[in-house]
């Protein structure tokens, strides 16, 4: 998919199809590819596909958290001129639509957050990344899905090259942090707009009962389970997912 990457006025991003735009925001350790089953089938739907790459490594250290990130976005939106756009957002992807959305929410038409931080999340596992512990990084990447045959090796060489670079390493840290400190819970009431929860049942790293507290706490909010899956549904039943999502942007209207 990167072949297809934009770059102009100092963003990097895939774009694809007409419509409605559906804005998405890939994870922490995550690429613009985890979302390719979404990127074949909305633009046949009538959808604009639009995801920028996020500077997660780019940024100055201290400027390295959610807030800014979604200042990254809103300039983005601006550059591109979007209107009546969803955000589509993975783990981290989704704390930053959340925090988005908190500071945007009249510009926001609808939400889509899939194994979303902004309440809880397990990335870590807990322990410090070791540098250099090829089998760790293996474990660590195997925990993200239901079906650990997910993981391929390019995914898994992709995150032991991040977790080997001491800059990027001090970013991935910086941006955990930051998740717990903009913590969402006392924000979700106030969010009016539509949201589409979808969560794999066997999720470890954001697990169900936080989907089951995002759904309480967001007023307008439908939760949709997907069985046998994990942390990434987009990934793992890509067409389960794409599912979920079209019944769900139909039945809203948006």
């Amino acid at each position: 998919m990167d072949k297809n990457l934009k770059k102009d006025g100092g963003f990097e991003y895939l774009e694809i199809g007409e419509g409605q735009p559906l804005i998405i925001l890939h994870g922490l350790m995550g690429n613009l590819s985890n979302f390719e089953g979404v990127f074949d089938y909305f633009p046949k739907k009538g959808y604009q596909i639009i995801m920028p790459q996020l500077p997660i490594y780019d940024l100055p250290l201290i400027k390295t958290n959610v807030k800014n990130l979604s200042k990254f976005v809103k300039s983005f939106i601006k550059y591109k001129n979007l209107k009546d756009y969803i955000l589509v957002g993975n783990s981290l992807g989704g704390h930053i639509a959340l925090y988005y959305s908190k500071m945007n929410g009249n510009k926001v038409k609808g939400m889509i957050l899939t194994g979303s931080s902004g309440l809880y999340e397990n990335a870590l596992g807990g322990s410090f990344p070791r540098r250099g512990d090829y089998d760790y990084v293996t474990n660590k990447v195997r925990e993200v899905f239901y079906d650990p045959k997910i993981a391929t090796k390019e995914i898994i060489d992709e995150s032991f090259d991040v977790i080997n670079d001491r800059a990027k390493l001090i970013r991935v840290l910086a941006i955990a942090k930051s998740a717990i400190r903009h913590n969402m819970a006392k924000d979700l009431p106030n969010m009016k707009m539509p949201v589409c929860l979808i969560w794999g049942k066997n999720d470890e790293v954001t697990p169900p009962n936080v989907a089951d507290e995002f759904h309480e706490l967001l007023p307008n909010s439908d939760l949709f389970w997907i069985d046998k899956c994990g942390h990434a549904a987009m990934m793992e039943k890509p067409t389960e997912f794409n599912e979920i999502v079209e019944k769900w942007l139909d039945s809203n209207e948006f």
